[in-house]
C-alpha cells in the first residue's frame, strides 16, 4: 500500500468517524435544553461562513486557478440543487433520534447501503446483479437485528422509522448526485455550494421554529462543533480520499460510522446495546464488504 493511498484511508476513515458523532452530540444538546431546530440551524449557518471564507481564498490562488476549472453560474446552481438533500438528510436525521435511540437511528440512516445498491444497479444496468441483491438482503436482515425488532419488548416509534429512512433516502440521493458533477471544480468551492443548497432547505423546513427557540449560547456551543464534524470534515476529506482508494474501499472504511456512533452513543448517552444489535450491526458490515467485494 502506497501512501497516497494510506492517506485516502485516513481521510475516508476521520471523514466517517467525524460524521458519527453528531447524533450523539445532538441527543446530548437536545437533553441540555438546546432545540433541534437551533442546532441545524446553526450547525449549517457557520458551515456557510467558514466554507464561504475558505472558498474566497482558495478562489485568489493562481495556483488553484490553474488546476481547478471555476463552476459556471449553472453548475454553481446544479451543485446548490444537489446540496438541498444533505440539507433534507440532516433535518431527517436529527428528527428520528426525537424517537428512537441514536444506535437505532444510525442503523435508520444506514439503509442507504441498500438503497444504494438498488441506485448502483439501475445506473450500470444490472451488473454484479446477484452479488449486490444477496448483500443487500444481508445489509436489512443485519438492519432487523441491531434494530432489535425481534425484541417483544421493542417498538420503535412509527415516526422515528419514517423519519430514518427518509433520512437514508436523502442520503443516498446527496451521495450520488454530489459524485455526479463538478469534479474539474475544487472541493472546497464544490462543498461551499453543496452546504448552500442545504442551508436554504435548513431555512424552510424549520422556519419560524428557529427563532423561537434561539438561544445564541446554544448557537455558539454547539454550531461550531456541528459545523466542523458534520458539514466541512465529511464531504471535504470524502472528496479528498474517495480517488485514493477508490469506491469499494472507501465504502467499506466509511461504514466504520456505524458502530462508531453506537459506540459514542452508549458512553456518552448511556444507551444500552443489547448482543444481538451488535451481531446486526456486524452483519451490516460484513453486507458493505459483499457489496464492494468486485470493486476491492
Amino acid at each position: 500500500m502506497n501512501m497516497t493511498k494510506k492517506t485516502g484511508l485516513l481521510y475516508v476513515g476521520f471523514g466517517s468517524l467525524s460524521y458519527g458523532i453528531l447524533a450523539t452530540v445532538v441527543k446530548y444538546a437536545n437533553g441540555e435544553g438546546a432545540s433541534t431546530a437551533l442546532l441545524t440551524f446553526s450547525q449549517y449557518l457557520f458551515a456557510t461562513v467558514f466554507l464561504t471564507i475558505l472558498a474566497w481564498r482558495i478562489s485568489k490562488s493562481e495556483k488553484v486557478l490553474s488546476k481547478y476549472s471555476m463552476p459556471s453560474k449553472v453548475l454553481k446552481l446544479k451543485i446548490m440543487l444537489f446540496g438541498t438533500t444533505l440539507g433534507f438528510s440532516s433535518c431527517f436525521y436529527y428528527l428520528t433520534i426525537q424517537y428512537v435511540p441514536v444506535s437505532v437511528g444510525i442503523i435508520l440512516l444506514m439503509q442507504s447501503i441498500w438503497m444504494g445498491v438498488l441506485v448502483d444497479l439501475i445506473s450500470t444496468r444490472g451488473a454484479n446483479v446477484r452479488l449486490k441483491i444477496l448483500g443487500a438482503l444481508t445489509a436489512i436482515t443485519g438492519t432487523l437485528l441491531a434494530a432489535n425488532v425481534f425484541e417483544s419488548s421493542i417498538s420503535p416509534h412509527p415516526l422515528g422509522l419514517v423519519f430514518g429512512l427518509l433520512a437514508a433516502l436523502s442520503f443516498t440521493s446527496f451521495m450520488y448526485f454530489s459524485n455526479s458533477l463538478g469534479h474539474q471544480t475544487h472541493v472546497i468551492i464544490k462543498s461551499k455550494y453543496l452546504v448552500y443548497g442545504g442551508f436554504i432547505v435548513v431555512l424552510i423546513f424549520w422556519n419560524i421554529s428557529i427563532f423561537e427557540s434561539f438561544d445564541f449560547s446554544d448557537l455558539l456551543k454547539y454550531g461550531l462543533f456541528l459545523a466542523i464534524f458534520g458539514s466541512m470534515i465529511p464531504p471535504i476529506f470524502f472528496a479528498q480520499g474517495m480517488p485514493a482508494i477508490g469506491t469499494g474501499l472507501g465504502s467499506i472504511v466509511s461504514s466504520i460510522e456505524i458502530p462508531f456512533s453506537v459506540l459514542s452513543a452508549a458512553v456518552i448517552l448511556g444507551e444500552d446495546v443489547s448482543s444481538i444489535q451488535w451481531l446486526g450491526i456486524v452483519v451490516i458490515l460484513c453486507a458493505v464488504v459483499l457489496i464492494n467485494f468486485k470493486k476491492i
